[in-house]
């Protein structure tokens, strides 16, 4: 079968090639689920992959077979598998457990090893294929009227962790009901975290880097939320006319915003980053305002990537949710689709247009 592969940490080595199709009892004892790859979405992360930034290929092959935002169907399952049946739509998750006990309790997105495994990313294959084999564990069923959506869960899952562990944090308090919340950035992780907060009954505003109106812009209006420019509305400015904020979703890939936030959060408030910045840049910053700023006002900032099944379930529940309300608003979110394995050259170059909030890769039809 034909997979769309790399040769990690060497530049420019995006290909097309020819792989054994895995067969269910590649898994042991019955738990085997055969899944039929419909359309896979491609993001920074799989353009930082291509750049031979980092990854590792699987133990005993020399490439790594990208994607990890997945969407399929169930083909066939193992004789001990009674979670999944043959015709599910499932979502596979991305982290497998290494050997830390957070590993071994399910919650292997917190791991404390130094090495890690991800599928698409680092010492497992991922999904850009046209079939694969996994646990049921790692799967999560997708309702039929999220089919032509639920490509987007993956990253919704990033975003469900981080509020997630808002609230969770925040139980410290006897008593915590977040009213307003600010998103920096406006793309695809931005408009995914205005839609969960959004349907949690959140004041959301969302600034960006563009000049509204535009079609990011619109989609966040559309949500009911409030969207400018940081260039027309400065984040202090707009903590001024639209705060105080309770929670601030960073999502910007430019780290010196995230110092920024720290000095706009509102007291109580949480503080989530979701920006992966492997860059050196170095920035400036009031350090003793901000510190006291966070002692006296109990302020807290937590990282959020790497979701498990938890996550993801949420981000079912909140998708379905936003569908039943916006029809067609998540869908819109899928702005352009290149259409099979085969033009693996025109997906590497969508990754570097300006423009599209999510790129898909349309692998089979669903029949």
């Amino acid at each position: 079968m034909k997979a769309i592969a790399i040769i990690p940490r060497q530049a420019n080595s995006l290909h097309l090639r020819e792989v054994s199709q895995p067969q269910l009892d590649s898994i042991a004892n019955g738990r085997g689920v055969l899944v039929k790859v419909l359309r896979v979405g491609v993001d920074g992360t799989d353009k930082e992959l291509q750049a031979g930034e980092y990854g590792a290929p699987p133990p005993g092959d020399d490439y790594l077979i990208e994607g990890h935002e997945s969407f399929g169907r169930v083909e066939a399952v193992g004789a001990r598998v009674t979670e999944l049946a043959a015709g599910d739509y499932v979502v596979a998750t991305v982290r497998r457990p290494g050997h830390s006990i957070y590993d071994q309790i399910g919650e292997y997105d917190f791991t404390s090893d130094d090495v890690y495994y991800e599928r698409g990313i680092n010492l497992l294959h991922g999904f850009l294929t046209e079939y694969y084999v996994e646990q049921p564990e790692y799967l999560v069923r997708i309702p039929p009227g999220l089919k032509d959506v639920a490509v987007l869960l993956e990253p919704t899952s990033i975003v469900e962790k981080g509020i997630a562990q808002a609230f969770e944090i925040q139980r410290r308090m006897k008593l915590w009901h977040p009213q307003r919340a600010l998103v920096m950035g406006s793309g695809s992780i931005g408009l995914l975290a205005a839609m969960a907060l959004t349907v949690r009954g959140i004041e959301v505003t969302v600034l960006g880097k563009d000049r509204k109106p535009y079609r990011n812009s619109e989609l966040i209006e559309q949500l009911g939320a409030f969207y400018e420019s940081d260039d027309v509305l400065p984040i202090a400015q707009a903590a001024q006319q639209r705060g105080p904020f309770d929670i601030i979703f960073e999502a910007t890939g430019y780290s010196p915003v995230a110092f920024e936030c720290m000095r706009v959060l509102g007291k109580n408030g949480v503080l989530i980053l979701s920006s992966v910045t492997g860059g050196k840049r170095t920035a400036t910053v009031p350090a003793d305002e901000i510190n006291l700023g966070f002692v006296l006002g109990n302020k807290v900032m937590v990282g959020t990537v790497n979701a498990n099944r938890t996550f993801f379930e949420m981000g079912v529940e909140d998708m379905a949710l936003s569908n039943a309300e916006r029809s067609g608003w998540l869908a819109s979110l899928i702005t352009d689709r290149v259409h099979g394995l085969e033009n693996y050259r025109e997906l590497a170059e969508r990754l570097h247009t300006p423009g599209p909030i999510k790129i898909v890769c349309e692998i089979a039809k669903d029949e």
